[in-house]
């Protein structure tokens, strides 16, 4: 899986590609979506298990299912693609990347089913970004808005269940958060290294017959960005050294 030209065996299954925009885009989803911590106490206790790293690699696996739920609906999936491919390279080394900012005077609205998902994806994206270079705590909290917005757009949705719940209990137990959520409170302004955090690829969330290890897991990200046109994406500048 070197690169995003493949589709997932997972998300071909989900009836993600080609499918007809079906799914409900009211005000109350979403205003849901927007602000999603209350009432997914359940999804956010698990979510705050995982490490730094499993969290930005999460945040790439996802925003790849919104991607190719609108492939073809929309002229701003390139964009989407750069991103995912930026949040890959960040795993491995985020000073070699650049912010993803997007929409930073928040004037696009969330209307529209397609345009308005999408915008919804992104600006989590952006969030969970901003959030990592600060070496937040917090970091992880980010993420339920994007797994329910994946969710939500996928049309079957037992398929994207199964896939989640197993990756995030494969997460936990490989890439557990090496801190306690009764302690956030005093680490409010604390800063949090995450470098020395083992790297997680694209394999490990898309494709059943990789064999995870530390040295597997390197290869595979360094293959996936030896195959990538760093050129040609702004979010990118390996013209840094690495730290």
């Amino acid at each position: 899986m070197r690169n995003l030209n493949n589709v997932p065996k997972i998300i071909s299954e989900s009836k993600s590609i080609g499918h007809a925009i079906n799914f409900k885009w009211t005000k109350k989803k979403i205003d849901h979506l927007l602000d999603p911590l209350e009432g997914n106490d359940e999804l956010e206790k698990i979510l705050i298990q995982i490490n730094h790293k499993a969290s930005i690699g999460l945040s790439a696996a996802l925003l790849e299912w919104v991607y190719w739920r609108f492939t073809g609906y929309t002229q701003t999936i390139n964009d989407t693609q750069k991103r995912i491919e930026a949040l890959w390279c960040s795993v491995n080394n985020r000073e070699q990347t650049n912010p993803l900012l997007f929409d930073t005077n928040l004037d696009i609205s969330a209307s529209g089913s397609v345009n308005g998902a999408l915008w919804i994806a992104l600006m989590n994206v952006r969030m969970i970004d901003v959030l990592y270079r600060k070496g937040s705590y917090f970091l992880q909290h980010e993420l339920v808005g994007l797994v329910l917005l994946a969710r939500h757009i996928t049309p079957k949705k037992k398929n994207f269940d199964e896939w989640f719940n197993q990756i995030i209990t494969e997460l936990v137990r490989l890439y557990p958060c090496p801190y306690k959520n009764e302690d956030l409170d005093e680490m409010a302004e604390a800063v949090y290294d995450s470098s020395t955090e083992p790297v997680i690829c694209r394999e490990f969330f898309f494709d059943s017959e990789f064999k995870y290890s530390l040295e597997a897991s390197e290869n595979a990200i360094h293959n996936f960005i030896d195959n990538l046109d760093l050129k040609s994406n702004p979010f990118l500048d390996f013209s840094r050294k690495a730290s």
